[in-house]
């Protein structure tokens, strides 16, 4: 075994093996998967090769190899828990992965892979062992395929080859869609490995819980579409799918027994040792807080380096979390400061050379790790208190599970994650209400795929597509690589209807009133993407026939087909028809406009806020535009003003935008920004804007202006939060923005002409206006205030009694509750022992406010309950304290009603001797 071999040579080694047999290297995607919402994070190798697998796009290479970043923090793949607590799971971690798309099959990546591992890696023969698949309901054919391959391997052991059934050894992307057999290889650690080596009843055996026996890699053959639970049925084309955890195939080559063991991560282990000062014993002894401690680190650097940061919500949810975990774990070795950037410097430096866009987001990796730090810092101590009086209650109620409303509260209220209550929880010997937490914290719930993959399959029937491609392609009339997409140098193209579709069958023919999908051989309608919404249009004949379709929505319904979605609107169509399909044009400028404008208001935000402010998320649409990006507070007017103008300054310089296209990798490293949940190509259409040394150079496959004074004007309407550090800027473009600035001003001259002043000096004016009417209003109010309190002496002269108390009602006009309160007290000094109840109807409220003197309390008098129960009455609420309250309702007409109930409440309540 080649122990010299380091992680970065054992990930290179397995590229190199792959690439020399005819393999692609397709660099690493994203932690979150581009243009998919059904998963949270990209969770396994075959994520970016989804499109293949369920047969709407395909790539210009059959075989494909990479090492893909992966996080399994929820849904079906959730290894929080484990993480720290044993040798090999993680948060982040890689998968190694070989793929053949219709290419090699069972034989071809059954005998690599014994190649690789054994005459490569020099892995003794005799320690690994192969599973294959053997239905238990003998419904799916036995894989003797397979077998029969793994039998075949020079020194393979024949026992060592193991049948498993459905659970282990069959693949299955969803309820219905691909699925197919697996094989998985597995390695013996050996019997000393096993953690029930002392108990003599207990056998070792390969998919036991014992320990003994690790999962290396496991080969996936797609081969059957699933149509039901018991309809199965043969691919076209035949697939393989392989995955390898690194780190696991890590630590076996280097000899070591813990992934944590290995030089993948040891490091980060080493630098918080360097941190806390702790000998080598010590830190075995904390060696769940030091796994804790590297795994989140190296997650969180990278999440931050694909574009997620710390908040609230979703991904920015689990961003937050891990790094409070860690934290959180790192005060049981003494560490309560910030000091995790120091980890999060040698994942940089041990990881940059295979991603680099750890080392081109250094610095808000370290700023963005500490500030989050830094908050938990100050709301740690506060919820740890809270968490345990709430356990100490809980213990004395002899409960053993944590409500999840109060767990939920713990985090809305003090910042501790459902996940550090979790484990602070269970190391006391408790447990905690998932469902409950999950259930009060609604806008919380973190949109994962459950661990399908593949999410929702949906109801379009591929095949259907496939089928009319396929006979297309025979007869000629579609070129080999499918529809000719060009949405860029042209409005309108002509050709022959080849195909039309209703209701996800191909028809022959079509009338007035039907809901179609056409297909053309080429087209020039842009496919929403990239936050550009799709365009619209008219297909039309192109011939005498008087026929017409509104196109509505274009889309891609399987590789090599692109079909546009509308209804026909007049006379009728068939296949063969000669047609001219026409885009919207101006609704496609105003796109255009609108696009390059986000391009522009991107690279202001980098030039005001900081290279943090990247993009989280857009809409490109014909009337407006909308950028998220991440910063952690709201922007001032200054900001917004200074953006604002930066764009227009671009816009007005009439900058040429330099379209090119390129190799991905070239345009990454010249420096090209790719957009945050955006997928990519191997080869990419940049976009440069600026003459000499661009200021703006995106990825970006959507149409835009030749040049930015193509734009016009730009305006912002709108600033604010979607989330917790994340903010949202919407705007307006050309004609669009002219028509809101000559609203306003067209507003602002007639408000001057009101005015009697110059447009520039309405503000003045009517700061002045305003000054005075504040003024004014004070006097009214004053004036106000004598005249009830002239009115109020007249009442003062004759207060009637009930049961010998002094009780006075009345309804006073045009007095606030400042008012009343004054009247209430001008009441009590002139009768030491009585009760007032005023009321008062203010811009159609009804008001009321009670009082009561000291002695009258002691005898059972409550002016809270008293001015509740009669509030009732005007269908309001309110109440106080037992001497002053108030109150507020809806009905006015019914105050007086309600002063009368104020005698029954006396003497009710009243106790005299």
């Amino acid at each position: 075994m080649h122990k010299k071999l380091t992680g970065a040579q054992i990930r290179q080694s397995f590229i190199d093996f792959f690439t020399e047999r005819g393999h692609t290297y397709v660099p690493s995607s994203p932690l979150v998967p581009g243009g998919d919402s059904t998963l949270l994070f990209t969770n396994a190798g075959m994520v970016q090769f989804k499109d293949v697998f369920l047969g709407t796009d395909k790539r210009p290479y059959t075989r494909a190899v990479n090492s893909q970043k992966c996080m399994r923090v929820s849904g079906k793949h959730n290894d929080l828990d484990e993480v720290g607590r044993d040798n090999t799971h993680h948060t982040f971690f890689e998968m190694l992965g070989n793929w053949s798309f219709g290419d090699y099959y069972k034989k071809e990546a059954l005998s690599w892979s014994w190649e690789l591992l054994t005459e490569v890696w020099g892995l003794p023969k005799d320690r690994l062992w192969a599973s294959y698949f053997k239905d238990e309901l003998h419904e799916i054919p036995e894989d003797k395929e397979t077998a029969e391959v793994w039998l075949s391997q020079p020194g393979f052991i024949h026992e060592h080859l193991i049948p498993y059934g459905r659970k282990d050894n069959f693949w299955e992307m969803a309820e219905t869609g691909p699925c197919g057999p697996c094989s998985e290889i597995h390695y013996d650690l050996g019997p000393q490995a096993c953690k029930y080596k002392d108990d003599p009843n207990h056998i070792c055996h390969v998919n036991s819980d014992c320990g003994r026996y690790v999962e290396l890699w496991n080969n996936v053959f797609i081969q059957y579409n699933r149509l039901s639970a018991n309809e199965l049925i043969p691919l076209p084309q035949k697939h393989v799918d392989t995955g390898m955890g690194l780190e696991r195939i890590v630590s076996i080559i280097q000899g070591v027994p813990s992934n944590y063991a290995t030089d993948l991560l040891s490091p980060l282990l080493d630098v918080v040792q360097q941190i806390t000062g702790q000998s080598d014993a010590e830190r075995e002894t904390n060696l769940t807080p030091y796994r804790v401690i590297a795994d989140h680190a190296r997650a969180a650097s990278f999440l931050i380096a694909d574009g997620v940061i710390p908040g609230n919500v979703g991904r920015n949810y689990i961003c937050r979390m891990i790094i409070r975990r860690a934290a959180r774990f790192a005060r049981k070795l003494g560490l309560h400061d910030p000091f995790m950037a120091q980890v999060a410097e040698v994942v940089i430096e041990n990881y940059a050379d295979v991603y680099p866009e750890l080392k081109r987001n250094r610095t808000n990796i370290l700023e963005l790790i500490t500030c989050e730090e830094k908050r938990f810092q100050e709301t740690l101590d506060a919820g740890m208190v809270s968490l345990q009086l709430l356990l100490d209650n809980l213990k004395k109620k002899k409960g053993n599970t944590l409500d999840g409303q109060a767990a939920f509260d713990l985090y809305a209220t003090l910042g501790l994650p459902m996940e550090i209550t979790r484990d602070i929880v269970r190391e006391e010997g408790l447990d905690v209400d998932d469902k409950g937490f999950h259930k009060a914290m609604e806008e919380h719930r973190l949109a994962s795929g459950a661990g399908k993959a593949f999410g929702d399959m949906g109801s379009t029937n591929v095949e259907i597509y496939q089928t009319q491609f396929q006979n297309l392609l025979k007869e000629g009339k579609i070129p080999k690589d499918g529809v000719l997409y060009d949405p860029y140098d042209r409005l309108h193209v002509r050709g022959p209807i080849l195909g039309i579709f209703k209701n996800g069958k191909s028809v022959a023919k079509a009338v007035a009133g039907d809901k179609v999908e056409i297909l053309l051989p080429e087209t020039c309608f842009y496919i929403e993407s990239g936050g550009q919404v799709s365009d619209i249009g008219l297909i039309r004949s192109a011939s005498d026939a008087n026929w017409q379709i509104d196109i509505t929505d274009v889309r891609k319904p399987a590789a090599g087909m692109i079909v546009h979605v509308g209804e026909v609107i007049k006379g009728s169509l068939k296949i063969g028809d000669p047609a001219l399909a026409e885009v919207d044009g101006q609704r496609r400028m105003n796109i255009m406009r609108n696009h390059t404008a986000t391009h522009l208001l991107h690279a202001e935000l980098h030039k005001v806020l900081g290279a943090h402010a990247r993009q989280a998320g857009s809409l490109v649409a014909p009337d407006k535009l909308r950028f998220d990006f991440n910063h952690p507070k709201p922007l001032s007017r200054e900001e917004l003003l200074q953006i604002e103008a930066g764009v227009n300054q671009a816009i007005l310089a009439n900058h040429s935008l330099k379209i090119t296209i390129k190799p991905l990798q070239q345009a990454i490293d010249e420096g090209a920004m790719a957009l945050f949940g955006e997928k990519y190509g191997a080869t990419v259409r940049t976009i440069s804007i600026g003459k000499t040394e661009p200021f703006s150079y995106e990825l970006c496959g959507g149409t835009h202006v030749q040049d930015t004074g193509d734009i016009g004007l730009f305006l912002i309407t709108y600033e604010g939060s979607i989330a917790a550090g994340v903010r949202r800027i919407e705007a307006v473009t050309g004609q669009k923005a002219y028509d809101i600035a000559r609203t306003r001003m067209n507003a602002l001259d007639i408000s001057a002409q009101l005015l009697t002043t110059a447009p520039m000096k309405v503000p003045t004016k009517i700061k002045n206006m305003l000054k005075n009417l504040s003024a004014v209003q004070k006097d009214l109010k004053n004036l106000r205030g004598l005249i009830a309190a002239d009115k109020f002496e007249k009442y003062l002269k004759d207060v009637p009694e009930i049961m010998g108390v002094p009780v006075l009602t009345a309804i006073v006009q045009n007095a606030d509750m400042d008012a009343l309160r004054t009247l209430a007290d001008r009441f009590r000094q002139q009768y030491p022992s009585g009760c007032v109840v005023l009321g008062s109807i203010v811009d159609d409220k009804p008001h009321l406010i009670a009082a009561v003197t000291d002695d009258l309390i002691k005898l059972g008098l409550h002016a809270g309950k008293l001015v509740k129960e009669i509030a009732a009455v005007v269908d309001g609420g309110g109440g106080g304290k037992a001497d002053l309250a108030q109150a507020g309702g809806k009905d006015p007409k019914r105050l007086s009603e309600a002063l009368d109930q104020v005698q029954a409440f006396i003497k009710a309540n009243l106790k005299k001797d």
